[in-house]
């Protein structure tokens, strides 16, 4: 084991894990489509000071992106939707989709599909919203789904983006495991894999979950393929390049204390919490 291997494995020993689905759901406690369910409403909080749950799913078409096992499209579909399509690139979440919202009698308001966001092959503008909770950080071709979620929406619908960025204290999206903050920050990733398949390896799920965050490239060579690093620079060039025009953005702060780091130049991005966007279509 290399030195920063052992050094990483040290540190995290001295920070607690953050609260994580995988791990209620490996200890019993709850279903990871439960937990998104419970948490449905801290998914949309970073729209209200602007919009209403009315505003963005009331008598909507809607359709959520990234939608995991469907907790939160479920939720969706509680404040009135007339219906909601949830799109996920795992087939496994689908029945766990299905068992919630028949037991929240929302079956007739919910279809769980997987697709590749980006090219969905769903007809021309289904939706009058669309939300990417915690998706933009994970899609693979990024301007491709913005592209593709213009031609989805009906005019004068919305496009609610929000996500924390790379150099959020947990941006690397290794919490199950590695509690350590700005861990990509201070270890390659070569080190974070390493480690991270290490704390993985007794876990009953241990092998999906790698399988779920690591890839190999052509070289045989593994990187992580679960999150593409988007960073605040890359979606603002992201945004202002859009098909569609950004009607609402903000960067909301780690704390609001912190909202004078969060605005510096270069160390900005991490005291970022969460970028927030709203495109809406010409009509």
């Amino acid at each position: 084991m290399r030195a920063a291997e052992r050094l990483l494995l040290a540190l995290n020993r001295l920070f607690p894990l953050p609260v994580h689905p995988f791990n209620l759901q490996n200890d019993g406690q709850k279903t990871y489509a439960q937990w998104q369910y419970e948490k449905g409403r801290d998914t949309v909080r970073s729209f209200l000071d602007r919009y209403t749950l009315d505003d963005m799913f009331r008598d909507k078409q809607v359709c959520d992106i990234g939608c995991g096992a469907g907790g939160k499209s479920l939720y969706y579909a509680s404040l009135g939707a007339k219906h909601v399509t949830g799109l996920d690139v795992l087939e496994k979440y689908g029945p766990q989709a299905a068992a919630l919202a028949e037991q929240l009698d929302l079956a007739d308001r919910f279809t769980f599909l997987c697709r590749d966001a980006a090219n969905t092959g769903l007809p021309d503008e289904s939706f009058d919203t669309i939300v990417m909770n915690d998706a933009m950080e994970h899609v693979s071709d990024p301007a491709g789904v913005l592209a593709e979620c213009a031609r989805l929406l009906r005019p004068g619908g919305r496009l609610f983006v929000n996500f924390p960025p790379y150099y959020h204290p947990y941006g690397a999206h290794l919490s199950d495991r590695i509690g350590v903050p700005w861990v990509q920050v201070f270890f390659s990733e070569r080190t974070l894999i390493s480690v991270y398949e290490r704390l993985c390896r007794d876990l009953p799920d241990g092998r999906e979950r790698i399988q779920f965050r690591v890839s190999r490239d052509e070289k045989g060579r593994e990187y992580f393929s679960y999150v593409n690093k988007m960073t605040l620079r890359r979606f603002r060039a992201l945004r202002d390049a859009a098909p569609l025009a950004a009607e609402y953005y903000r960067e909301v702060p780690l704390r609001p204390y912190l909202a004078p780091l969060a605005r510096c130049p270069g160390l900005g991005e991490a005291f970022v919490k969460m970028a927030v966007c709203v495109f809406v279509k010409d009509k």
